[in-house]
């Protein structure tokens, strides 16, 4: 069974593996999401409010969220999000 190990680091390359996986399952199913119009972080179409920033304005067209998802799965993360705090 494989698990992620968190007490070491991952790879910038890893990194942006794992982040243009993630663009791909978006891109496949952009209804199911929207970008945040604070931070433009991609969140789920059900959340009434942003996990990263706590805002509450998001631009929920296909055509945004697949743009947004092009664009962060080229470069590393640079928001805090809560996982990171933890």
């Amino acid at each position: 069974m494989a698990f992620e190990d968190k007490t070491r680091p991952m790879s910038d390359v890893q990194h942006l593996a794992e982040r243009a996986a993630r663009a791909q399952k978006i891109i496949a199913s952009p209804d199911d999401f929207k970008v945040c119009e604070g931070c433009e972080s991609i969140v789920a179409e059900r959340a009434n409010t942003c996990p990263n920033c706590h805002g509450y304005r998001f631009d929920e067209s296909p055509e945004r969220v697949v743009e947004q998802a092009t664009h962060l799965s080229t470069r590393p993360q640079q928001s805090v999000t809560a996982s990171d705090l933890t």
